[in-house]
This record gives C-alpha cells, structure tokens and sequence, in this order.
C-alpha cells in the first residue's frame, strides 16, 4: 500500500469515528457523566419522619434524576456541623440557625455559610414534662433539670432564652443537662432523674407511644414561628455551583410531596432502607403509628398555621427578624442587627418546585 494512500484511509477512518462518537452523543442520556457528591451532615439520627424523606428520595430515584449521589453523616450536635461546613468536608448541613447567628459578630463580616432551603419553616422542638408532673408552664421549671440530647446540641441557646423569657437565669434557676437522645432522655424523664426534655415533637410522638404521656409546655409566639432547621451551603457553593445546591433542593422537593400524599409509602420506604427500625411484629399497627408521627411532623413544613401550601424552601425574614430581636433581648445573641439576608437566601426558591406537582401527586398516591 502506498503510503499516501495509506494517509486518505487512515483520515477517513478517523473521520468515520468522529462522526460516530457525534452521532452517538445524540443518544445519550442527560448528565451521562459521574453523579455529583453531595455529603449532608446532620445534628440528630434520622428517624421515620425526615428518614423517610431521605428513603422514598433514594427510592424513586429523585436523587438520581438530578445527577446526584447523596451521603448522610451524623456529626455530634449543631455545634459539629458548623466547622465541618466551613472546612468543605460535607457540602450541605442540617442544624438549627442558633448556632450559626450566634457565632456573627457585630461590625464582622458575615461569616461564608448561608442557609439555601427551609427544612422547617415552624419551629417543632418541645418542652415536655410527664403527664403526671405538676409543672404546667415554663414558669414552672424553676429549680427543675431540662435533658437535652448533649450540651453540643443547637437547641440550648433558644432553651437558655425561654427561660430569661418567664424570670428564669439558667444555672442558677434551672438546670440544662444531657440526657441523651431517643430512648436514653425518655428514660431519664421517666426516673425523674431530669422534670422536662427539650426535643423534637417527633421524638415526644416517639415517647408517648413508647407509654410516657408527656404534656407540652406553651411556647410565645415569636418563639414557635421561628425556623427550625435548613439546609446549609458554604457560600462559594451557593455562589459558584447554585446549581448543584438547586437539583438537591428540588429532590428534597419532591421526596417531601410524597410523603404529604402517601406517608404509608414512606414508612415502609424508610423500614426496607432501616430495617433495623423496622417492626418486628404488628406491623399493620406499627405503620399507622408511624404514618400518624409523619403526618404530625410534615404539616407544618408542607402548610402554614392558616392550612395554606407554602412555598417550598421559602425563608420568611420578617419572622426571623422577630425571633432574632428577642434572642438579642435575653442575651443569646450580640446584636439584633444580623445580615439576615446573607444568611438566609430564596434565591434558589423557584427551581424547588420546576416539575409537574401534579402528576408526581397522583405518582404518589398510587405507591403501595
């Protein structure tokens, strides 16, 4: 063979399979290339309330259609989460907003986090005594102990305000201990050993069922409207990647409106992810309990106290400017005037909800 003619055969060949990888990408999927790493870290274990979430999500392949691979992680307390964060060793957290607001410091910078999704637009942590107990207000727990999970956890400086709020100095007038989580606090209310937990309503759902009657302590107003968790981004991400930070958020969306519709479904999606957690008898039973403790926790995030949808991941900051005035007002906070709109971002609201609701509704009710 020639060698020029050895040069035209090995053009055309090489034109041959240009033209084919072309023509093949046509064919492809979209985001055919590796799924994107998202490491979320969380303050608590997850349980059949936000575990579901996290389950049916993996299930139906949100998660999946967005490119993602996603990693959960339980860190010790709020308090953990916000270094993690800062150090870029997990993409996404999960904590309260105390520990983050309280870290600002006047006439400084923000610092380079901001929350991208409201996870829990109502604030659903409790005060709970037994039943039985005589204490019927927050007034009440002076000389008492409260449990909290650990003394790392983000709820203790909002519990530190409410008791200033009714006259009550913590560690003078009442005492904040770890009690520790799940069935370790339950217990310790039980043997007295602390008068009242500061948990999730979840956990308090959990306990009653467990065959402690607990009785909720009312908290002010201002108090119960403020978030009670997001989703956390360092800034660069939601800066340089918003996209990433969106796709999760829109998954998260997604998971949520299941769960609203069918919580049966996502009871049993979390048992086969957990099945550790999963009954071992009674199981008809065991799924109304935990659909019950479901419905219970994603009202709030899904409907507003009027029963109107909200806007999914939508932060209110006139809201949190309220709660932020009286922490400011019994020393949790240095100043009342925080950059809230660093902190709190909707500028990825409207992705959250770019699908057809409807059709992922009816999807939804017919699972099972």
């Amino acid at each position: 063979m020639k060698p020029r003619f050895r040069t035209r055969l090995a053009a055309r060949q090489l034109l041959g399979l240009l033209a084919g990888i072309v023509a093949l990408s046509f064919y492809l999927p979209p985001f055919a290339h590796a799924q994107d790493r998202v490491k979320v870290g969380l303050a608590i274990p997850s349980t059949v309330t936000d575990g579901g979430v996290q389950a049916v999500a993996e299930e139906l392949g949100f998660f999946k259609q967005e490119n993602l691979q996603v990693e959960y992680v339980v860190l010790p307390g709020a308090g953990a989460l916000l270094p993690q964060l800062l150090q870029k060793t997990i993409t996404v957290a999960l904590p309260l907003p105390e520990t983050l607001l309280a870290s600002h410091k006047p006439a400084e910078p923000p610092l380079p986090v901001a929350y991208f999704y409201n996870a829990g637009p109502r604030n659903t942590l409790e005060l709970a005594v037994r039943a039985d107990s005589d204490i019927r207000s927050l007034a009440d727990l002076k000389g008492k102990r409260i449990g909290v999970g650990a003394l790392t956890w983000g709820t203790i400086p909002q519990t530190r305000a409410l008791m200033r709020s009714v006259g009550l100095e913590p560690g003078r007038d009442v005492s904040i201990v770890a009690a520790g989580v799940l069935g370790a606090g339950f217990h310790a209310l039980r043997e007295d050993r602390v008068q009242a937990l500061n948990f999730n309503s979840t956990w308090i759902d959990i306990m009653e069922d467990q065959g402690i009657p607990a009785r909720r302590l009312d908290y002010p107003p201002v108090f119960r409207s403020m978030v009670v968790n997001g989703f956390l981004a360092h800034r660069s991400t939601l800066e340089q990647d918003p996209a990433l930070l969106e796709r999760f958020g829109r998954a998260w969306t997604k998971a949520l409106i299941v769960c609203d519709a069918n919580p049966e479904a996502c009871v049993e999606a979390f048992w086969r992810r957990s099945p550790s957690m999963a009954p071992q008898s009674d199981r008809e039973k065991a799924l109304d309990a935990s659909a019950r403790l479901l419905r219970r926790w994603i009202e709030p995030i899904m409907r507003d106290e009027a029963g109107a949808a909200r806007v999914p991941g939508a932060f209110d900051l006139t809201r949190i400017g309220a709660y932020v005035r009286e922490m400011h007002r019994y020393g949790e906070f240095a100043t009342a005037d925080l950059p809230l709109e660093a902190y709190f971002s909707n500028a990825l609201v409207p992705g959250f909800a770019r699908f057809d609701r409807a059709a992922l509704e009816a999807q939804a009710r017919a699972l099972r």
